[in-house]
């Protein structure tokens, strides 16, 4: 997400303007899709055929950002490029952030080697993948650190603070640190995961015969649904792997709210409680929305084609982020996109996809089964509605959110369908509040 705060608001649409347009994602989408299309002709449907469709699409991206876009030149990266120091001024501090920001990579490396979890199914392939990367990015983080501080307008950063505490050249700046800290564990986690899966859903998508699915509407729902997700991960992982000033997507904070933790982290393995088998498992006594309407065509075609749509917002809410997606961190507002039309359209439309496919009031056991399922599935998008308030908190911090969030009150598709929906007294009672 990010915001501009030097955008100003105009008279007819007062939300906060975003300084990211649909250039950059488009530009992801056309590497991505011709990387895609390269794939399925010589039938690379491999892990590491996966890899290069992350990096075909966050080539493009970037190309886009610095040449189109400019972002590098935007006052929010912190950085000044008319008036870089000499190297004697900065290279003491950019020894001492490497120093900082190599123990950071080996807490993490520590957490990954000590836990089992990593070493087993699709996590292999991401530490196999990080293990390799490891020593280039150890290299390139001496010239890169070095060169970016004679540019930053202030660089002794969290990273610093952690270096110079560990040498005894500056007391502990506990906000500082911690807040770096929970930045680096964000990335740590989610990336490790991103990882993991983006060899799956690629392989499935190129390995797929078309030749049956253009005669089956769930074939073909099933691997257009499939291609969404592959668009998604891509784009996710390219916002983890580039939390990176020179492109203004650093992360301005990540959330220091233990709430907004537990929620994420609930909907991600080794944590996730809706998995099979965990605690809110809703799919025991349930069938696909396909066995409910075997039989009826049009019907399979309509489900389908709104269990694709449903799809298609979520992995454009993920689009609309640039290079900038991530979990629990405010890395800018965003305002366009499906974000015009609500503040949560990622949240809205999975759950919505969930209730669709999953169908959790019919059961093919009992009615309890079908009670269960549906409380089940209650209470898993009620974690997504916690999500979402967490998120709203801490975003909360920032008058553009603020001026966002006001303005999608009042004029966003889905709060005002809401409000019709829930009748004119709802609306009565938001004027009175406003008043």
């Amino acid at each position: 997400m990010y915001h501009d705060p030097r955008l100003h608001e105009t008279r007819a649409d007062p939300r906060p303007a975003s300084a990211v347009g649909h250039g950059v994602g488009i530009a992801g989408l056309a590497g991505l899709g011709a990387w895609i299309a390269v794939a399925r002709w010589y039938g690379m449907d491999g892990p590491y055929a996966a890899l290069v469709g992350v990096l075909a699409c966050g080539i493009p991206m970037v190309l886009w950002s610095t040449a189109v876009d400019k972002v590098h030149r935007r006052p929010s990266t912190g950085i000044d490029w008319t008036t870089p120091r000499p190297w004697r001024e900065t290279i003491d501090v950019g020894l001492v952030k490497l120093a900082g920001l190599w123990t950071t990579w080996g807490a993490i490396a520590l957490l990954y080697a000590t836990f089992r979890f990593y070493w087993q199914g699709p996590y292999t392939f991401a530490m196999g993948t990080l293990a390799v990367a490891a020593p280039i990015l150890f290299v390139a983080s001496i010239p890169y650190v070095l060169w970016l501080d004679r540019y930053l307008i202030e660089p002794r950063d969290g990273a610093w603070k952690l270096g110079a505490w560990m040498i005894g050249a500056a007391p502990l700046d506990a906000p500082a640190v911690a807040g770096h800290a929970r930045a680096w564990a964000v990335k740590g986690f989610f990336l490790a995961f991103m990882i993991a899966i983006v060899p799956g859903g690629f392989g499935d998508f190129v390995r797929t015969d078309l030749s049956a699915a253009w005669r089956d509407p769930v074939r073909l729902a099933g691997w257009l649904i499939t291609l969404m997700f592959v668009v998604d991960v891509a784009f996710a992982c390219v916002g983890y792997l580039l939390t990176m000033r020179p492109l203004d997507a650093h992360i301005r904070s990540a959330d220091p709210h233990a709430a907004a933790w537990t929620a994420a982290l609930l909907c991600y393995p080794p944590f996730i409680m809706m998995d099979d088998g965990r605690p809110f498992d809703y799919r025991p006594g349930t069938a696909e929305w396909s066995y409910w309407m075997a039989g009826h065509p049009w019907l399979l075609a309509v489900t389908g084609a709104a269990l694709v749509a449903l799809t298609a917002i979520y992995a454009w809410a993920t689009v609309a982020f640039g290079l900038r997606f991530s979990n629990l961190t405010h890395r800018g507002i965003l305002t366009h996109g499906p974000y015009a039309w609500s503040r949560h359209p990622a949240y809205l439309s999975k759950n919505l996809f969930w209730w669709l496919s999953t169908i959790p009031i019919l059961s093919t056991g009992s009615m309890v089964d079908a009670a269960r399922a549906t409380i089940l599935l209650g209470m898993v998008s009620g974690i997504y509605y916690w999500r979402a308030k967490t998120e709203e908190r801490h975003l909360g911090a920032d008058p553009a959110y603020v001026a966002y969030s006001a303005w999608m009150v009042r004029n966003g598709a889905v709060p005002r369908f809401w409000r019709w929906a829930r009748g004119p007294q709802a609306a009565t009672a938001r004027r009175s509040t406003s008043a």
